[in-house]
């Protein structure tokens, strides 16, 4: 079982570029600790910022390093960075186009038992409605890792969302990578699931249960919510009777969303979302609000099985 985090992978990516790239600078508001970017400050000091709990000043301190040349990687707890400081992303790194990716710490409910002061349901839907601001959810270490890879090469805004606890491993070292490009992890003519983030790993557990019980299934791996992979949501309904997403988000602005625009325009294949509701949500570990609200493998393997005896 993986115990590495996507916070972690991180961390190991961006300090093993800064040994040959000294433009590399890491900003954090008081959250080296939980964001696990603690041995990157120790090992390049002179590279890191620590802004305090101070998310505006974060935001637009990461855009002026950005604005003189700098690879700013900014790390704040995506309920705060999504929320406090929405109007400097907007103004001063989405609007500015400078070369600051957010990174959106304990996204969704990771911090679960404290409650919906610190959930951020709301962060994929608002952060992907700033023009030019790319939105990534990714789902296992090995994918974060590439994924921040190819961020390191270009300079444009993101805001990347990653969970707090480990998930299981989906990928390893050599998986294939394209930026903006889905991963199709199966295809399937009864049902596919597209999902993303920390819910991919219920998706792999759902889909070989609806295997074994007959069902054909395929899953997509949706790291990319802005820009989405409409090629692979077309191709997708187009096999499939039935799409289902499962996101770890509002109902309103996220996966779901986006996919119903996509397949709304091209048939009139049904379409499920699975999302947290519109409302104060229990308090419990991650695990156990997934189970609750539908969202672990349990409640995919029924939405696909209630939709196909419905379709």
């Amino acid at each position: 079982m993986n115990h590495i985090t996507n916070r972690q992978a991180i961390c190991e990516t961006l300090m093993e570029a800064a040994e040959n790239d000294r433009t590399i600078v890491v900003a954090c508001s008081d959250s080296r600790g939980s964001a696990s970017l603690a041995p990157f400050a120790q090992a390049f000091p002179r590279q890191f910022i620590e802004l305090g709990i101070a998310e505006q000043n974060l935001v637009s301190v990461s855009a002026g390093l950005a604005s003189c040349g700098k690879k700013v990687f900014a790390a704040s707890p995506a309920s705060f960075l999504s929320t406090r400081s929405y109007e400097q992303v907007k103004v001063d790194v989405a609007y500015s186009g400078t070369n600051v990716t957010l990174i959106g710490i304990s996204g969704g409910i990771s911090y679960g038992a404290l409650g919906m002061t610190h959930h951020s349901l709301q962060d994929i839907g608002a952060m992907a409605c700033l023009p030019d601001m790319r939105v990534y959810v990714p789902s296992d270490r090995f994918q974060t890792a590439r994924l921040i890879r190819e961020l390191l090469k270009d300079e444009k805004p993101a805001y990347v969302r990653v969970s707090r606890s480990a998930t299981e491993d989906i990928y390893g070292d050599d998986m294939d990578f394209t930026l903006n490009r889905a991963h199709v992890l199966a295809e399937g003519k009864d049902a596919v699931i597209i999902t993303c983030g920390e819910l991919v790993p219920y998706g792999v557990k759902a889909q070989k249960e609806l295997e074994r019980q007959g069902y054909d299934v395929g899953l997509i791996d949706m790291y990319c919510l802005k820009p989405i992979d409409e090629e692979a949501v077309k191709r997708a309904a187009s096999q499939a009777d039935v799409i289902i997403t499962a996101e770890e988000h509002s109902p309103y602005g996220g996966l779901g969303s986006m996919v119903a625009q996509i397949v709304s325009r091209e048939t009139k294949k049904m379409v499920v979302n699975l999302a947290l509701p519109d409302g104060h949500l229990i308090s419990g570990t991650n695990h156990e609000i997934f189970h609750y609200y539908g969202l672990d493998d349990l409640g995919m393997v029924a939405a696909v099985k209630k939709a196909r005896s419905e379709g």
